[in-house]
C-alpha cells in the first residue's frame, strides 16, 4: 500500500505537469489583441483600415487586430501616447510634428513611429479658368478659400501661403459653401485635397460646370517650401487630359498608419510585410491603393522616422532607408 502511495505521487505530479505545460502553451498560442484606431466611419479611410485588420488577421497569426472609430490623426496620436490603441491612422504632415515636438506638439513629442504611407493627399489649388489666374502670385487680393473651415488643408495652406507672400481675400467656409462660390464667381477658386493623384469630387463638380486650371508651384517655390516646411512633400501630379490639365508640382502630405512606441519590432515587422505585400484586399477597399508598391511611397514621402520593424522590412526588400528616416 505505501509502495502504491509513493509511485503514485510522482505519476500525479507528472500528469499535473503535463496538464500545466498543456495549458501554458495554450494560452501563449491565444493571439496578442491590439486595436486600430482609424477615422469617421463615413470615411473611404476608415473601410482602408477594415481592410488593414483583415490583411492582419489572416497573415500574421500572433495577432488579432480589431477597428475603432476615432477623430483620425491628432486623436490616434493621443489615443496611441495613452496606449488606448496600438495602431492609428496618419498624416505625415502631424505626423513629422509630433515626433519633432513642433506646432501642436510644441515641447511635447510623442514617441509613436510611422509605419507605412497608402496614399498621398496633393494640395490642389483650383481656379476656374476664366479668372484669369495663371499663378499663385495672381491670387493675391482675390476672393479665394484657402481649405474646408477648420481642417488641415485650411492651416496648411495658410502656412504656405505666409512663407511664400501670398495674400488673397481670403472666403472661409464648408465644402459645399465653397463649390458654390466657385460656381456662381464670388470665389476664384480653393485649395482641395486630391483623391491620390487625381481631382476629388469636389473639384469634379466644378469641373464640370465650367473650366478650371491648377496652379503649380515654381521651382523657387518649391525650393522655399522643402526648407521652411519640413513636414511637407513635394508631389508631381500627372497630367489629366479628361480636365485638360497639364503636369504640375505641388505640396502635400501621405496618409498612413503609425504605431505606438510600445509596438514590439517583430511584431511591427510581421503587420509591414504582410501590408505591403497583399495585392488584392487593401485595393478593393481602396481604390487608390491599386497598383501601389507600399514600401517605395512610404521611404519616398515619409517625413519622419520609421518604426524599427518597418526599417527591418524594407531594407530586407533590398530598399535603400535615408537617413534621415532613421531615429538617431
Amino acid at each position: 500500500m505505501i509502495r502504491f502511495q509513493l509511485a503514485s505521487r510522482p505519476l500525479a505530479s507528472i500528469a499535473t505537469a503535463v496538464m500545466l505545460t498543456m495549458t501554458c502553451a495554450s494560452a501563449s498560442a491565444d493571439p496578442q489583441k491590439i486595436l486600430i484606431g482609424s477615422t469617421s466611419a463615413s470615411s473611404s479611410h476608415y473601410g482602408y483600415f477594415v481592410a488593414v485588420s483583415q490583411v492582419i488577421n489572416k497573415q500574421v497569426p500572433a495577432l488579432d487586430s480589431s477597428i475603432v472609430e476615432t477623430g483620425a490623426t491628432m486623436d490616434n496620436l493621443r489615443r496611441m501616447d495613452r496606449r488606448q490603441v496600438d495602431l492609428g491612422l496618419v498624416t505625415t504632415n502631424v505626423m513629422h510634428h509630433a515626433n519633432a515636438g513642433t506646432g501642436d506638439f510644441s515641447g511635447k513629442p510623442v514617441g509613436s513611429r510611422l509605419l507605412w504611407i497608402y496614399s498621398l493627399a496633393p494640395q490642389n489649388t483650383i481656379v476656374r479658368k476664366d479668372a484669369g489666374v495663371k499663378s499663385l502670385a495672381d491670387l493675391n487680393g482675390k476672393k479665394f478659400n484657402t481649405g474646408l473651415k477648420g481642417s488641415a488643408t485650411e492651416k496648411t495652406t495658410d502656412a504656405v501661403f505666409a512663407l511664400l507672400g501670398i495674400k488673397p481675400d481670403v472666403l472661409r467656409g464648408s465644402t459645399g459653401e465653397v463649390v458654390a462660390a466657385v460656381k456662381d464667381s464670388r470665389a476664384v477658386g480653393y485649395v482641395k485635397s486630391g483623391a491620390g493623384l487625381k481631382l476629388d469630387a469636389s473639384s469634379r463638380e466644378i469641373a464640370t460646370f465650367t473650366p478650371i486650371d491648377v496652379l503649380g508651384l515654381n521651382d523657387a517655390q518649391v525650393a522655399k517650401i522643402s526648407g521652411g516646411m519640413p513636414e511637407l512633400s513635394m508631389v508631381e501630379v500627372p497630367a489629366d487630359a479628361k480636365n485638360s490639365l497639364p503636369a504640375y508640382k505641388t505640396w502635400g502630405f501621405g496618409v498612413g498608419a503609425a504605431a505606438s512606441a510600445e509596438l514590439d519590432e517583430k511584431l511591427a515587422y510581421a503587420i509591414v510585410k504582410a501590408i505591403c505585400e497583399d495585392k488584392e484586399v487593401q485595393a478593393a477597399a481602396f481604390s487608390d491603393a491599386a497598383g501601389v508598391d507600399i514600401a517605395e511611397m512610404t521611404l519616398k514621402f515619409a517625413t519622419s522616422p520609421l518604426h524599427p520593424g518597418a526599417i527591418r522590412y524594407f531594407r530586407e526588400r533590398g530598399l535603400d532607408v535615408p537617413a534621415r528616416l532613421v531615429a538617431k
